[in-house]
C-alpha cells in the first residue's frame, strides 16, 4: 500500500508543481504533515543537500523521501512518479507542438500558469524563511519577543540576498559554500 501512496503523492507533485523543483516544497510539507515518511523539520536540510548535489532538486527530494519511507524500491517509485507527468505531457505535446505554439488557448493557459508557479515558489520561500530565521522555541523558553528572530540567520540571509541582487554572475555553489562556512564559524 505504501508504494501506491508514494506513487500517487509524487505523481500529483510532478503534475502540479509547475515552475521547477522549488515548487515541490509546499507539496513536501503537505506530505510531511499527512504521512510519517519525513519530518517537516528536515525539509530545509533536504533542500540544501538537494541543491548541492547533481540532478534536479525535485527528483533528489523525491528520491530521499521515497527512500526514508520505503527503502530503495520506494526511492525508485517516488523518482519515477515525479517525472512521469512531465514525460507524458512532453510526449503528448511534442507531436502537436507546431500548431499548439500559436494557439490562443495554449498561450492563455501558459500565461495563467506563471502566477501559479510564482505563488508556489513564494510559498516555499516563506516556509524556508520561517524555518531558518524564526525561532519559536527560543521565544517560548525565554518569553522575550526579541528571541523570536535568529539575528545571526537574519543577517546572513540579508547579506546573501544583497550580494545576489548586485552580483548576479556569482555561481550559486559559492553561496552554498559561503553560507556553510559561516554556519560552521558562527556555530549555527
Amino acid at each position: 500500500m505504501i508504494y501506491l501512496e508514494l506513487f500517487w503523492e509524487f505523481f500529483k507533485m510532478g503534475l502540479f508543481s509547475v515552475g521547477g523543483g522549488l515548487a515541490t516544497i509546499p507539496f513536501l510539507y503537505d506530505i510531511g504533515r499527512r504521512y510519517d515518511w519525513l519530518d517537516t523539520a528536515v525539509i530545509p536540510d533536504m533542500i540544501a543537500i538537494s541543491e548541492s548535489t547533481p540532478g534536479p532538486i525535485g527528483i533528489n527530494m523525491a528520491t530521499y523521501t521515497g527512500y526514508t519511507a520505503a527503502g530503495i524500491f520506494g526511492a525508485l517509485i517516488a523518482s519515477l512518479a515525479i517525472i512521469l507527468p512531465s514525460a507524458i505531457i512532453v510526449l503528448l505535446i511534442s507531436g502537436f507542438l507546431a500548431s499548439f505554439g500559436r494557439d490562443k488557448r495554449v498561450l492563455n493557459t501558459m500565461y495563467g500558469l506563471r502566477p501559479a508557479s510564482l505563488g508556489l515558489i513564494t510559498a516555499a520561500a516563506f516556509m524556508l524563511f520561517k524555518v531558518s530565521v524564526i525561532t519559536y522555541d527560543a521565544f517560548v523558553e525565554s518569553g522575550n519577543i526579541l528571541d523570536i528572530i535568529d539575528i545571526k540567520a537574519l543577517v546572513l540571509f540579508v547579506c546573501l540576498l544583497v550580494i545576489r541582487l548586485f552580483f548576479r554572475k556569482i555561481h550559486p555553489i559559492l553561496f552554498i559554500v559561503f553560507a556553510g562556512a559561516i554556519g560552521i564559524i558562527f556555530n549555527f
